[in-house]
């Protein structure tokens, strides 16, 4: 124990807090897995250990290594067309997030995701409760979702529920709608990697060994995440993200 507490001490980490941080890495790896709804979560206990903006930088790295993950276990059932619709407007999103961001007060920052969050809510059942199901092929739809979901990336690692949003519009099978979205956020988070490790200074070696550290978590809860992926079909798998979304929303409101 005492050893252990002596490696978490240069992070001027608690047992305590170090114990939070890890369930977020866990819970990480799970989500990255395909079981979606737990990004909110993830943020939040994140940002109750290390604060709003910095816990964006402790983050990014583990959503780096969760992906590989995800992208060698999924990379079969990626479909590309769905992605080059998607990321040219999502890295346009980035750069608008790393403006806004770069300055944003961390009171600001949660009122942006609530809203965001609650933005998202509402299209979502706007989207299902629709009588005519028809997928939407409008540029400004796909536009739309990627501008969403680089600046929430950005800001707050929240674009999922934006995506998330898209890929259900597009009415994708499970095993498809998890490994487009494994290539989507690799490819945008690697992107992001550099700003934050030059412009916001959020990634530094000491949260890098913070990450070794946490690495398990996001093992360990990959297979998790992978064996109950395999009990769920896809009807169900849907439902699950609009709750799961919904859910995110009010801890993201009650906060």
């Amino acid at each position: 124990m005492n050893y252990f507490l002596n490696l978490i001490e240069p992070y001027h980490l608690t047992l305590f807090s170090f114990a939070i941080a890890f369930l977020a890495a866990f819970l990480l790896g799970i989500g990255k897995a395909g079981v979606k709804g737990l990004g909110v979560l993830i943020v939040l206990l994140m940002a109750f250990v290390f604060g709003g903006k910095p816990s964006t930088g402790v983050l990014i790295p583990l959503m780096v290594v969760a992906d590989i993950f995800a992208v060698i276990y999924y990379h079969r059932h990626t479909q590309w067309h769905f992605l080059k619709k998607l990321l040219p407007t999502m890295f346009i999103g980035v750069l608008i997030g790393v403006w806004i961001g770069n300055d944003i007060s961390e009171v600001l920052f949660k009122q942006v995701m609530a809203i965001f969050i609650l933005v998202t809510v509402s299209i979502m059942i706007w989207t299902e409760n629709k009588k005519q199901k028809d997928i939407p092929n409008h540029w400004a739809f796909s536009s739309g979702m990627g501008l969403l979901s680089g600046i929430t990336s950005m800001i707050g690692n929240l674009a999922g529920s934006f995506a998330d949003i898209y890929f259900l519009a597009m009415r994708l099978p499970k095993n498809e709608f998890i490994g487009t979205a494994a290539w989507l956020f690799f490819i945008i988070n690697v992107f992001k990697l550099p700003f934050h490790i030059f412009i916001w200074k959020t990634v530094t070696f000491e949260t890098l060994g913070l990450n070794l550290l946490m690495l398990p978590g996001i093992i360990v809860g990959f297979y998790v995440g992978v064996s109950v992926l395999k009990k769920i079909n896809n009807q169900l798998y849907r439902k699950l993200i609009f709750v799961a979304t919904a859910i995110g929303a009010l801890l993201i409101l009650l906060k």
